[in-house]
């Protein structure tokens, strides 16, 4: 939506001969930043609550570069980065804020949210391995303005080890699981908790973990209610879908 087009819906409001309604309607919908590497949803943080985050892999350090600062002049001031290379993260201008979180190979432009929900995203693993997709996730729910509780290598072949942190399993709002391997980890949170569960299968295993298909079904197949499962390795999802449930304000 042009200048003068944001104009002639703002003096429509004012006169009376649009709703406040439409006109919201109108710039949800409004056109993208078209910079040729790339068309950016400008707009997207109005129509969803979040602004547009940046996949870096497969792009060029010189794209990411040029799509963040575009990102930034657009007037989005937290841009998050994910599967962003150490040598993507050297080349971007740093004439802008930003901050590279190597475990979780993320970058942020500008600062992190404030917390702004009550409520805890517990972010728990079965083993050190897991760490990375942990933090992808546990960074991503940071981002979007979320208090973040992480719990690492606490997998079942040691489940006393996840048994002893029974009480941030029980006061969390949101927990995110992740294994590799079989994958157990997630059914027995989710026998633990009274709150939603959102297991991450990781490509993490020997030979028949199949690069985390066995976890992924696994996960798919728990018996224990209320356990959700994204892809392999897909921390940023995890954390995204742990930031909407924190922000509908589920009570546990």
């Amino acid at each position: 939506m042009t200048e003068s087009e944001t104009r002639a819906l703002l003096q429509a409001v004012a006169e009376g001969s649009s709703s406040v309604e439409d006109a919201v309607m109108k710039l949800k919908m409004a056109p993208y930043d078209d910079i040729d590497i790339a068309r950016l949803d400008t707009h997207r943080g109005l129509r969803q609550g979040i602004g547009e985050v940046i996949y870096g892999a497969g792009k060029t350090p010189e794209q990411i570069d040029r799509i963040a600062h575009a990102l930034w002049k657009d007037g989005q001031r937290t841009i998050l980065i994910t599967r962003m290379t150490q040598e993507a993260a050297d080349a971007l201008t740093k004439d802008i804020p930003f901050t590279y979180y190597s475990d979780a190979h993320a970058g942020v432009v500008g600062s992190m949210i404030e917390p702004d929900c009550e409520g805890t995203v517990l972010v728990i693993t079965g083993g050190t391995s897991d760490i990375p997709v942990a933090e992808e996730a546990a960074i991503t729910a940071e981002t979007l303005g979320n208090k973040v509780e992480r719990v690492f290598d606490v997998g079942v072949a040691g489940i006393h080890r996840l048994l002893s942190n029974t009480d941030s399993i029980m006061a969390a709002n949101v927990i995110i699981a992740i294994a590799g391997m079989e994958g157990a980890l997630a059914s027995v949170v989710g026998g633990l908790a009274d709150c939603p569960v959102i297991a991450v299968p990781t490509s993490v295993g020997y030979g028949t973990a199949f690069g985390g298909v066995t976890a992924l079904l696994s996960m798919l197949n728990s018996c224990a209610s209320g356990v959700s499962v994204v892809n392999i390795d897909n921390g940023f999802g995890a954390g995204y879908l742990a930031s909407m449930i924190n922000h509908k304000g589920v009570a546990v």
